[in-house]
């Protein structure tokens, strides 16, 4: 049961990064995922009803929370027998919450701890967090967009993919404040300097490879694993979400960053579209 307190204890942070990847993917494994107080108030909202609740109530109210989506596809995946993993993946929210049942969900899901309240002493790691959760829900959004212009019928994979695709920033600002602020720090101080660099620099690890890893551990479905790789950029569905990542990431302080139009006329090649019409589809998309 995964019943703990909103506040309580002082939350316990890592502040040495371990040695390896190994090293991380422990440290991530068992450690506690906190979730964004929205959802955990809109669970015990639900809660109260659990009779009128079906799967798509539960999955339109934490959607758009990364870290939540994250625990319940991880507890479903734990719950599966080696031997039938392959063929009986839960890919998205609400086929994870019909596998598992509405009342075995809640009963399994508790009060959740929330990232508001272990973050409320370190307001700089708060928005740091936020400027991520930001991004991932735009970029979750152009890739649904993308995915359904092109008629994809993994569009809800993709969408997911998108939302999940920098949960390991999103632990590194729940248990490591410190060093996700010198990382920070960093690439703010060199801006010629690769963000990757300054993971390996400060972390040991890159937080792609760590994420890949981390997927494999919780044996999240492997549909979603493989359109989160970024090193399968020939494939249109990993396509999909690396430009919808980037032009989220380009874009999150306007849309006059020099880095743009690269990205549109990438978008426009995938999507078969002239460059105009992109441009239109991505603001539309961002309304």
């Amino acid at each position: 049961m995964e019943r703990q307190p909103l506040g309580a204890d002082a939350p316990q942070f890592l502040t040495q990064p371990p040695d390896s990847l190994a090293g991380w993917v422990q440290a991530f494994d068992t450690r506690e995922l906190p979730v964004l107080r929205d959802s955990a108030l809109l669970l015990e909202d639900l809660r109260l009803v659990e009779e009128e609740v079906d799967a798509h109530t539960i999955a339109d109210g934490i959607g758009d929370d990364p870290l939540m989506t994250l625990k319940l596809l991880r507890h479903v995946a734990q719950l599966r027998k080696p031997a039938t993993r392959e063929h009986s993946d839960a890919e998205t929210t609400v086929e994870a919450l019909v596998m598992l049942g509405i009342t075995p969900f809640f009963r399994h899901f508790g009060p959740q701890p929330t990232i508001e309240e272990r973050l409320r002493a370190q307001p700089l790691a708060l928005l740091g967090l936020r400027n991520v959760l930001s991004r991932a829900s735009r970029a979750a959004r152009f890739a649904l967009g993308f995915a359904a212009h092109r008629l994809d019928h993994d569009a809800a994979v993709i969408h997911e993919a998108a939302l999940l695709h920098d949960f390991t920033e999103l632990l590194l600002w729940a248990h490591a404040p410190t060093l996700a602020l010198e990382v920070t720090r960093r690439l703010e101080q060199d801006h010629d300097l690769r963000s990757v660099d300054a993971q390996r620099s400060v972390l040991n690890v890159t937080l792609g490879d760590l994420q890949q890893a981390l997927m494999k551990r919780w044996h999240l479905p492997d549909l979603l694993v493989r359109i989160s790789d970024d090193h399968a950029s020939e494939n249109a569905q990993v396509r999909n979400v690396q430009l919808a990542i980037r032009v989220a990431r380009h874009s999150a302080h306007g849309w006059d960053n020099p880095a743009l139009p690269d990205d549109v006329d990438a978008i426009a090649q995938l999507l078969n579209l002239g460059t105009t019409p992109t441009w239109t589809l991505l603001h539309d998309l961002d309304r």
